[in-house]
């Protein structure tokens, strides 16, 4: 891409890069909003005690396996079809199964609405970085995946405030509505300029996702691109989303909301997607950011689990600091996308978070196979060295990626 540093901060608030960062917003609200509104909607539906927590993990897993198959589709799509195309559909889709969700009468139903709406949640935020990436000249490019990233966690601070001045259907007829409400800005942004190159080119193996499987070192790249986001949906699938349970097993001194947790989690992770994103800048180095806040988030964590008879205020404080050093989330996504060449790059940059986000449903699982014979906190503490463990070694077989020219494409050939 051709290098034009001139006028930064008019490439950074440009509107392909205020609307990634509104869609995100609305994206993370309604991400976060079922984690928030757990308990009343189950109760609300007759459901209590320990299926609180089954049907919990049930509904956030149907939810998260919709995302693990939207993010196949929106990204082949993205590749094909165009970046902006894609961002506004799923916003589209997870917008309508949002309001539809607030009429559920079922338990069924409730898990049909999320499948669908974990669908189009699952194609924003990779089509946003994407046109970002690619508009941005590639020295900033950095900043402005940082902005995008650090408006839309800001999403579950809203989703937390809705729901504690609302009731839970109304919560998700406010997000539903938000979504749509961004749609009307789809006629002003232009697309890719690097995608439609591509298109005119007829370049070969856009959005083939079987490519990424035809090479073995470009699989290796992919599958490590997904690991290293891996701890960041420990912290929030399984510490901030049972935030309650945790704090009773850990004897704090008071009840904890999980929506609070939820919302200080994501407040953290604002401030931890702008420190991680400056910090990168600041360094010429993705990796690098992404190992320190690695080893920033293994701190929070052991601080989680030996915090003792704290009060809840406490407990808060360290949900925060879960959450600003899992705030390397923006670099992480933006890794994805530098990755790879223009015809793969919106199917890696939808697919990789998605994936990640949809490991919690083994997450979950280990964690549920573990929690009978360690207990909650010992299950908790094995799945997430594991965790830890696989993020930390795919991150040493990762490219420094943050002088990498965007302006190129992947071989569809196997060798």
């Amino acid at each position: 891409m051709k290098q034009d540093n001139r006028h930064p901060l008019r490439h950074i608030l440009s509107l392909p890069v205020i609307v990634a960062a509104l869609g995100y917003f609305v994206d993370i609200y309604d991400l976060v909003l079922f984690s928030i509104i757990r308990v009343p909607s189950l109760k609300s539906l007759g459901i209590s005690g320990q299926a609180l927590i089954d049907n919990g993990v049930f509904l956030l897993n149907m939810q998260m396996a919709g995302m693990l198959l939207g993010g196949i589709i929106w990204g082949i799509l993205g590749d094909r079809k165009g970046r902006l195309k894609i961002m506004f559909a799923s916003i589209f889709l997870y917008s309508v199964a949002n309001i539809a969700n607030a009429f559920v009468t079922s338990l069924p139903a409730y898990a049909v609405l999320r499948f669908i709406a974990g669908i189009g949640l699952a194609g924003e935020l990779g089509a946003g970085i994407t046109l970002v990436a690619e508009a941005l000249p590639t020295g900033i490019r950095g900043y402005g995946t940082m902005l995008v990233a650090s408006v839309g966690v800001t999403g579950a601070i809203l989703a937390n405030l809705i729901a504690n001045a609302y009731d839970w259907r109304k919560a998700f007829i406010i997000g539903g509505g938000l979504g749509l409400l961004l749609l009307l800005t789809r006629i002003s942004i232009a697309e890719s300029g690097l995608f439609q190159t591509m298109r005119k080119k007829s370049v070969a193996g856009r959005g083939n996702m079987l490519i990424l499987f035809s090479n073995r070192q470009r699989f290796l790249r992919y599958l490590n691109s997904i690991l290293i986001g891996v701890p960041i949906w420990f912290v929030v699938g399984i510490l901030i989303t049972f935030s309650p349970e945790f704090a009773k097993a850990l004897g704090t001194r008071g009840p904890v909301s999980a929506g609070n947790a939820v919302m200080l989690c994501y407040l953290g992770l604002v401030f931890g997607d702008i420190a991680s994103g400056l910090l990168s800048q600041a360094l010429k180095s993705r990796k690098k950011v992404v190992f320190l806040f690695m080893l920033l988030s293994l701190g929070a964590i052991a601080l989680y689990f030996l915090q003792g008879e704290q009060s809840p205020r406490f407990f808060y404080g360290v949900c925060f600091a879960l959450g600003f050093t899992s705030g390397y989330w923006a670099v992480f996504v933006t890794v994805a996308a530098e990755q790879f060449g223009t015809n793969l790059r919106a199917t890696v940059a939808t697919t990789v978070p998605n994936f990640v986000r949809g490991m919690v449903v083994p997450i979950t699982l280990l964690f549920q196979l573990f929690r009978p014979h360690l207990g909650l906190e010992g299950g908790a503490i094995v799945v997430g060295a594991i965790c830890m463990a696989v993020g930390l070694l795919a991150l040493c077989s990762l490219e420094e990626t943050f002088h990498k020219d965007l302006d190129y494409y992947e071989d569809p050939g196997p060798s």
